[in-house]
């Protein structure tokens, strides 16, 4: 039996002073209750910290990207057995915001989460279609264009029981306060999962992540094919709260103390030179 997984993202926020107090808040309330598998995906310049914090806890932790290398001249990557060495479980693979700001492609994540799967750690394979994509109605089609090459790549592994984790994120509904209705997030998982059993995949977790709060996670998670969410760091508790199994009241931990939406400066190719814009980032 699939057990569900709440995995929170810190996205580029966190610091050694705040870390602590925000993981201790987050272990209090872990104590007190029966709970789903957690983790938790800090930048990578805390991860040795947040292991040292968490290493004789239930909560695991892993990385927001890696590398498809295992090694060699590739300045400023971090390869998956470096990550194994850090004690991580997981590494996100395919995140909306790489592919937009890395350029990251479907090929890319695919080579991504087999690196990840090598060394012996979990991927968690991201997909989800763009606002436009999503008033073209290209929904569906986006999730099979993005999990194709990854299906492909897997096909020598599934039967070897591979543990990987798709989590769909719909790309409109990031940080954005808007969220597809029940109805939407259970036809997505609901194609999802038929192409992870036609792969052999039976066992694979799928998660919800898009504009998750404590007024809707009670019942996304309670979706038949939702099987825990990928969502800000700062909403894990809420998230812990309304997952199934879940017993007792509600969880709180204390938001991160970072502005949900601010701007920055981003480069840009206009066609005759580099330019510099400023754009608005939602966590």
């Amino acid at each position: 039996m699939k057990k569900n997984l709440i995995a929170g993202n810190w996205k580029m926020n966190g610091s050694f002073e705040r870390n602590q107090p925000l993981l201790e808040s987050l272990l209090s309330h872990l104590a007190q209750k029966r709970l789903p598998e957690v983790g938790v995906c800090p930048p990578f310049p805390y991860l040795a910290q947040v292991g040292a914090l968490l290493a004789e806890t239930p909560v695991r932790w892993g990385a927001q990207t890696v590398s498809e290398h295992r090694g060699g001249a590739y300045t400023g990557q971090v390869s998956a057995t470096m990550l194994k060495d850090l004690g991580c479980s997981y590494a996100i693979v395919g995140h909306s915001e790489r592919r937009q700001y890395c350029a990251e492609t479907d090929d890319a994540v695919a080579r991504q989460a087999m690196a990840v799967l090598d060394s012996g750690l979990v991927p968690i394979i991201c997909v989800g279609e763009s606002a436009a994509e999503e008033a073209a109605c290209q929904t569906l089609a986006v999730i099979d264009r993005q999990l194709a090459p990854v299906l492909l790549a897997l096909a020598g592994v599934a039967d070897e029981g591979a543990s990987v984790v798709v989590a769909y994120e719909p790309v409109w509904a990031i940080g954005t306060g808007k969220t597809p209705t029940p109805e939407g997030v259970q036809a997505v998982h609901t194609h999802i999962r038929a192409a992870l059993d036609a792969a052999g995949l039976v066992q694979t977790r799928i998660l919800y992540g898009g504009s998750v709060k404590g007024s809707n996670a009670e019942t996304l998670f309670a979706l038949p094919d939702v099987d825990g969410g990928l969502i800000g760091g700062a909403l894990l508790g809420g998230a812990i709260a309304s997952s199934r199994p879940a017993y007792g009241g509600p969880v709180y931990v204390e938001e991160a103390p970072y502005p949900a939406c601010r701007m920055v400066r981003e480069r840009f190719w206009d066609g005759y030179g580099w330019r510099v814009r400023r754009v608005q980032v939602c966590d």
